[in-house]
């Protein structure tokens, strides 16, 4: 293309150029991004805005793809803060779920991820309208959401909050946006759950995205609370060796106190040209089921998983299957494990 002179653009920078054209109203933050422009994205249809959604994942009303396109001048968009992609956006809504640390193999440290985000909040346009987490979670909507909602999880009554605060200020009356809300059924691997026949008992598989300790813990929180006396086991695979080193503390503070009834870590998902040597070598899974000490947290490598599962089966209610890189194959793999058995 570029031999041919034909003009080229990144994945932001298209969606920057739409933005322009569009009334833009981006979702941005640390945690909960996905599943806040799912909501709201469905939110809006319900209200006859028709607009169009592109979100970071599958969402089972948009037939499992991760975009919509609607004809009005609403454009609803997921906005990624990693390599400061969000700068190429110009909103006319911004909304801040929350700002942690992550992304440290491009941002450094923390102080950087904040003033990405400070510059993030100058790119809305004029008379634009910044909501922050702050903001909606004042609100006394919270009891309401948390009855209605058929996602569970404190993190996904955030979200709600989120997307509720933009339908008002698009002045969407709240009985459409508390029905929607109440409609939502989750996205792909946002706490997707499914349910297996194994050996005459019925095993709940929950595959989830979360590769961040806030993430880690809001969703094994989320299913002690769903699934209270059930035996729940999860298998964890962290993503990527910068992540796993720069939050090492953090992830084994999490799983250290997890009300889970044993918790699986397997190889760190090794992200294709994200990854230094020396880091690769500072941190390990080994490593960190260690650090935790306790006698419910073990490694076991990827291709070991399936056999060990077989084998303890009978042990298991709920099974978590958590990570952001590949460990999801391991839900078709047992769905085929027991077709096969």
């Amino acid at each position: 293309a570029r031999k041919l002179r034909i003009k080229t653009l990144s994945y932001p920078e298209a969606l920057g150029e739409l933005t322009k054209k569009y009334f833009t109203i981006a979702i941005a933050g640390t945690h909960g991004k996905s599943t806040t422009t799912a909501m709201l994205g469905l939110l809006l249809i319900k209200a006859g805005l028709d607009p169009t959604v592109i979100v970071g994942t599958k969402v089972k009303e948009f037939g499992d793809s991760n975009y919509r396109i609607g004809k009005s001048k609403y454009l609803v968009i997921e906005a990624c803060e990693y390599e400061e992609s969000f700068l190429n956006y110009s909103p006319d809504i911004a909304v801040i779920t929350n700002i942690e640390p992550d992304h440290l193999d491009y941002f450094k440290n923390f102080n950087n991820v904040k003033k990405a985000f400070a510059k993030f909040v100058k790119k809305l346009k004029k008379d634009g309208v910044l909501i922050t987490e702050g903001e909606y979670k004042k609100t006394k909507d919270r009891e309401k959401l948390k009855k209605i909602l058929k996602v569970p999880g404190e993190h996904n009554i955030s979200n709600a909050l989120a997307a509720l605060a933009v339908a008002r200020a698009l002045e969407v009356s709240d009985k459409i946006s508390f029905k929607a809300l109440s409609e939502y059924r989750g996205s792909w691997r946002r706490f997707e759950e499914r349910e297996l026949k194994i050996a005459n008992r019925k095993l709940k598989i929950i595959s989830d995205y979360a590769h961040h300790p806030t993430e880690v813990k809001a969703t094994l929180k989320a299913a002690r609370e769903k699934y209270p006396k059930k035996k729940i086991w999860c298998i964890f695979q962290p993503h990527q060796y910068h992540r796993t080193h720069c939050l090492f503390n953090d992830f084994v503070k999490v799983l250290k106190v997890a009300l889970i009834d044993k918790i699986i870590i397997t190889d760190i998902y090794d992200v294709a040209g994200r990854e230094e040597k020396r880091v690769k070598e500072k941190v390990s899974s080994e490593k960190m089921v260690r650090a935790i000490k306790r006698k419910k947290v073990i490694f076991l490598p990827k291709n070991e998983l399936l056999n060990y599962l077989n084998n303890n089966f009978s042990q298991i209610d709920v099974l978590i299957i958590m990570g952001a890189g590949d460990i999801y194959k391991l839900c078709e793999e047992i769905t085929l494990f027991t077709y096969e058995n």
